[in-house]
């Protein structure tokens, strides 16, 4: 099921705040710089059209949000919302988020990693360009603060159980956690626009959550 067309968006929207590139981020990081304030930190990782970093940073207000999208039409977009509604703790960065991790969050300065229907490169050749790479689990455990944590969602159950399995290698991200479960109280009651396409289609969602372990000091 691919992503279907953007509609179109005012293009006089002011995205300063809210859009930034990779090489816009404070060096070395500083979220404080980014967001104009001090406060936790979640990251997700592809957040497509935007709808959960939207109601996640509404919701939750005294947080901040950071979402980065590879495809920049989309992280456009995503940030054109949160501009137009005037979401001021949430930003968008469009590139590489595995980059990001590797080269720029630093160890133990998140709240938590969202990672919600992750592209599945279905065939086994193209299987090393997945998001959820041993190496990517191990910085997201590293940038994760005490009691941080890890929510991973898919529609593919092969992708789910594998990143399981990859998840075992990793003893500082404790779970699988329960998972709370519900049906939507209404027709948008959904995290995400892929969630609402497959529970429309009566399609399984795997979920999962892992809880970043205490450090020894």
């Amino acid at each position: 099921m691919g992503r279907r067309a953007l509609p179109k968006v005012d293009k006089d929207i002011d995205l300063t705040r809210h859009f930034k590139l990779p090489e816009d981020l404070p060096d070395p990081w500083d979220p404080v710089a980014l967001f104009d304030r001090d406060a936790p930190l979640e990251i997700e990782v592809g957040s497509g059209k935007g709808l959960f970093i939207q109601n996640a940073a509404k919701t939750f207000p005294e947080h901040n949000f950071l979402g980065i999208e590879v495809a920049r039409m989309y992280a456009r977009f995503s940030a054109t919302r949160l501009a137009k509604r005037e979401i001021d703790n949430a930003v968008m960065v469009a590139g590489d988020a595995l980059a990001i991790f590797r080269e720029r969050v630093p160890d133990a300065s998140l709240a938590a990693v969202h990672v919600y229907f992750p592209d599945p490169w279905w065939k086994k050749r193209h299987r090393k360009r997945r998001v959820l790479t041993p190496e990517f689990l191990q910085d997201a455990s590293r940038t994760l603060k005490d009691g941080g944590l890890f929510h991973f969602w898919t529609d593919v159950e092969e992708y789910f159980e594998s990143t399981l399995e990859l998840l075992e290698q990793v003893p500082t991200l404790a779970g699988p956690q329960a998972v709370e479960e519900r049906d939507p109280e209404h027709d948008l009651d959904y995290r995400t626009h892929f969630e609402r396409r497959k529970r429309q289609a009566g399609l399984p969602i795997y979920r999962s959550l892992f809880v970043r372990t205490p450090r020894v000091a």
